[in-house]
């Protein structure tokens, strides 16, 4: 018997089995979530690509700072539609979480200069350095406690507002009194992966009966 024939002699007596290699594996299960990043993309043409930014501010005992705050961030010239807020107040001993819900409320209700979103996030970490001192606060023996508040102030925000759809994550300090409207324009243009840029300053002390302007500078991350 040739193998064609035993074939056919013994085929009524099997099942056939057809396997399709291609058939996708569907997983059902409700606890299991699938987020594909590759989709999201960091491009010097940002805007004309539709992609978000994070902007993410922490705030202490801010409440004097917010109104301009407010006044330079609907300004920016980046699409308000792909731009989500989010701040983080802790440790705070003023008024500046009901100063920032007043801020959000002023901006949000106005269709012209919303944002989409904003997130307000509470944590406390037992902070007590002075706010209102600049001296005492920016002191090197305050340096190690109040960077080690910030670093953990920075860690629960960003991980708590990052989204998987965002492209660009831009840090803001709260106390920024001017900067250009393209500014996250020009920080994408760069296209590079972090971007700390030069920002200067001017504070003034009395000296010999008149005040006197220093300069300074501080760095801004923009990523």
């Amino acid at each position: 018997m040739t193998p064609n024939d035993n074939a056919e002699w013994h085929a009524h007596h099997q099942t056939p089995v057809i396997y399709n290699h291609h058939k996708p594996v569907e997983i059902n299960a409700t606890t299991i979530e699938h987020v594909n990043l590759n989709k999201v993309v960091s491009t010097p043409k940002a805007a004309s690509n539709r992609e978000r930014v994070l902007i993410l501010t922490p705030l202490r005992d801010a409440v004097h700072y917010l109104d301009k705050h407010f006044d330079l961030l609907t300004q920016l010239t980046y699409p308000h539609e792909l731009i989500d807020l989010a701040f983080l107040v802790g440790d705070t001993t003023d008024d500046t979480l009901a100063a920032l819900a007043k801020e959000l409320e002023r901006v949000q209700s106005n269709t012209d200069i919303a944002f989409r979103s904003a997130m307000v996030i509470e944590k406390d970490f037992g902070v007590q350095l002075d706010q209102n001192n600049v001296a005492d606060r920016h002191g090197f023996a305050a340096q190690g406690p109040r960077r080690k508040a910030m670093g953990r102030a920075r860690n629960y925000l960003l991980a708590t507002a990052l989204k998987p759809e965002h492209s660009w994550v831009y840090w803001r300090d709260v106390d920024i009194k001017e900067n250009p409207e393209t500014i996250i324009e020009d920080f994408q243009a760069h296209d590079v992966d972090v971007l700390v840029p030069n920002i200067w300053f001017h504070r003034l002390k009395e000296e010999k009966g008149k005040m006197v302007d220093i300069e300074g500078r501080c760095k801004l991350p923009f990523i």
